[in-house]
């Protein structure tokens, strides 16, 4: 069956996934989210493309959590399976290049830290929304921490002011920022397909031992969400927006 929230394509070196739902923010949900394993699952049968490049369109790239899906279902569950393809990015044995030009939120924020290597273009931003909602970017943040360190998530988490792309690469978020991405892509691709195949698959076995995301991460992470998400309160102020277009700080 085509998917439904994503689009695949396979080019020279790399596999193509694009998330292809603009006009809903390119929102997360579990449709979402097995459909993104699926694509990973034929890009590990693929040996002829070292590399993963995920992106969005038309200028957004993901708002993170799908807060239509959130507000009609019980969504508190639903932590566990967007740790699990976070932690997947980074144990795939393919180098997963996050290639952003526009808006990043939430759990977008998450795709692009969970990521091997970061592409942006100048008029990318990088928020983190959540705690306007009386929620935590619990999920995001063991894998914003290892990218960016503790303070920066941490006050990117109580700010939840947006940051430029040039401020994300600062803080080395984004590591490459530039204005041509298919032409950084292309060199990145040019290198990447003269390693010997395993040679990646080892370097992330390797690294991850470094890392701190374990099991003991994915239970504090999932923990608190499962525990944030079925706060009344907090289903709330979605249910409101959701179906009122009413934001939190708004009475």
């Amino acid at each position: 069956m085509a998917p439904r929230t994503i689009t695949v394509a396979g080019e020279p070196g790399l596999t193509r996934i694009t998330l292809a739902r603009p006009d809903q923010g390119n929102g997360i949900d579990d449709v979402v989210i097995g459909e993104l394993h699926a694509a990973l699952d034929a890009a590990e049968r693929d040996t002829e493309r070292p590399v993963v490049v995920l992106c969005g369109r038309d200028g957004v790239f993901s708002d993170g959590m799908n807060f239509a899906a959130a507000a009609d279902n019980d969504a508190s569950d639903g932590g566990a399976a967007f740790f699990d393809l976070l932690r997947r990015f980074t144990t795939v044995p393919r180098v997963v290049v996050a290639q952003v030009d526009g808006k990043v939120a939430g759990g977008g924020v998450g795709l692009v830290a969970a990521a091997d290597l970061v592409h942006a273009t100048e008029r990318s931003t990088f928020a983190l929304p959540e705690a306007l909602w009386g929620l935590l970017p619990c999920c995001v943040l063991p894998f914003l921490v290892r990218r960016i360190g503790f303070q920066k998530a941490y006050a990117a988490t109580l700010s939840t002011q947006a940051v430029s792309a040039r401020e994300a690469h600062r803080v080395h978020l984004v590591d490459e920022l530039t204005e041509r991405p298919e032409v950084a892509l292309r060199q990145l691709v040019f290198r990447l397909t003269r390693l010997d195949p395993a040679v990646v698959g080892d370097a992330k076995r390797y690294f991850g031992g470094f890392s701190g995301i374990d099991d003991g991460a994915k239970a504090r992470a999932v923990g608190e969400f499962s525990r944030l998400m079925s706060s009344p309160a907090v289903r709330g102020r979605i249910s409101a927006f959701v179906h009122h277009g009413r934001y939190p700080w708004e009475r």
